[in-house]
């Protein structure tokens, strides 16, 4: 028995099991959550087929997120198949790969589109079918990362993306919140994921974080998974509208020049 037992969650976004949304299915899962999934394109049922069967997930079904047709289908097998759900996991996103590079004003209008439309509005979108299948309240959670506050390299479009799925979240928040349902973003430090290989210098910025984030390490799936938990659980019942930060502390950071190398400046003013 876990703290989650009796409870269905809806997954949207594993690729495979590097995903964030694989480390937050396996947590909730392992505090005895019943889970459904839901991938993006046909080439993805290989990887993550597997991984639903191996938590004994009784539904698996693909879905574009910018086709309502295709949305209205998932949700109405999970209607059929579980009847109501208690927790929705957001974790889309996708910008081309040409706006993840160079400067951000040369983002062009297709892909600024693209990317707000699959990486933002496609939370709004799950969150009026959830709705209907929450009569018991829920949670919802989105994932998002600090880009979306502060300029980060090679970020760009997604950044605003990211600024514009966790306002959403304030709105949802307030709409739903008289149906008590939840809805919530934590904002995680770099994974090494399928999405984030996208992301030029991504590695480089894998070191630097672990390098100058103040616990001096990179955040896991399970530190995700973990946080996943208490915003799903009734222990996070009174938290909605909220950006959760797991990233060692890095947001917490004024000047990310590593404190070591400014101590060896022995003739720096203190």
């Amino acid at each position: 028995m876990g703290i989650l037992s009796g409870k269905t969650a809806l997954i949207f976004g594993v690729a495979n099991k590097y995903s964030i949304a694989w480390g937050i299915a396996q947590a909730l899962y392992s505090q005895g959550a019943e889970l459904a999934f839901s991938y993006g394109i046909p080439e993805l049922e290989r990887r993550v087929r597997p991984l639903a069967e191996s938590v004994n997930a009784k539904l698996v079904e693909e879905a574009n997120v910018n086709d309502d047709a295709a949305v209205d289908r998932v949700f109405k097998k999970v209607k059929d198949t579980y009847g109501v759900i208690d927790i929705l996991v957001h974790a889309i996103a996708y910008a081309e790969r040409d706006d993840l590079s160079g400067r951000f004003i040369n983002t062009s209008r297709a892909g600024f589109k693209t990317a707000l439309e699959t990486s933002a509005y496609s939370l709004v979108a799950l969150a009026q079918r959830a709705e209907a299948l929450m009569p018991n309240g829920g949670s919802i959670i989105t994932m998002t990362y600090y880009g979306g506050v502060a300029v980060m390299p090679h970020y760009n479009v997604m950044g605003v993306a990211k600024a514009a799925l966790e306002s959403s979240v304030r709105y949802l928040a307030h709409d739903l919140g008289p149906k008590n349902i939840r809805v919530n973003a934590i904002s995680a430090g770099p994974i090494k994921t399928l999405a984030a290989s996208g992301v030029a210098g991504f590695r480089r910025m894998l070191h630097y974080h672990e390098e100058v984030a103040p616990i001096r390490r990179l955040v896991t799936q399970e530190d995700i998974g973990s946080t996943a938990i208490w915003l799903c659980s009734d222990w996070a019942s009174a938290v909605t509208g909220q950006v959760i930060y797991v990233d060692g502390g890095w947001s917490i950071l004024g000047m990310t020049v590593p404190f070591d190398e400014l101590d060896k400046d022995n003739g720096a003013e203190t």
